[in-house]
């Protein structure tokens, strides 16, 4: 599948967007092709990044961030954001078959798969969620304002999640396994 939106070109762009773009090597070591395909829009990129980067100092660990991206990519059906984040959710210290079982919104720990239930839930029911739903994850021992941040962090999966849609973004990150039919 071709991109329908092509990543910027590094040497052809505003100084503004080369800045973003060397910041985003620098802490990643490279470029994803999803940030550099946003940056046609550094007004984009920049929410993308801000977005995330205020997350990340939240009371969420990186884990369970990452279970929630991928729990939101699969649910959506993206391949991209699937694929990144069982590469970063790797580095948050999930195993493979955790990355997996993310996808399902499943995990051995009955606290991470209660928000993993939760946010799947999120988006299937397009935060249309019951009293029961919220009441489930507080008795899974979360707190108000960490529900706030897995709806925030469900939010932010989703405008990658449709943006990839939309831009047909080209994968750059190894490919997930595959789910095995249950």
């Amino acid at each position: 599948m071709m991109p329908r939106i092509q990543p910027v070109n590094a040497e052809t762009v505003d100084s503004a967007t080369t800045t973003l773009l060397g910041a985003v090597e620098k802490k990643m070591g490279r470029v994803p092709n999803l940030i550099a395909t946003m940056a046609h829009s550094p007004a984009v990129a920049n929410a993308y990044l801000g977005f995330s980067q205020s997350l990340s100092t939240g009371t969420l660990p990186a884990r369970l961030r990452e279970q929630i991206s991928l729990v939101v990519g699969e649910t959506n059906g993206c391949d991209y954001c699937v694929a990144a984040h069982t590469a970063l959710g790797k580095g948050a210290g999930l195993s493979e078959k955790e990355t997996c079982d993310a996808r399902r919104a499943v995990a051995s720990d009955e606290k991470e798969g209660a928000a993993l239930e939760f946010a799947r839930k999120i988006v299937a029911e397009r935060g249309v969620v019951s009293d029961a739903d919220v009441q489930n994850v507080r008795a899974a021992g979360y707190t108000d304002g960490q529900i706030n941040e897995m709806v925030a962090n469900v939010a932010l999966n989703i405008f990658t999640n449709y943006f990839n849609h939309v831009a047909e973004t080209e994968v750059d990150f190894p490919a997930a396994p595959e789910l095995a039919t249950v």
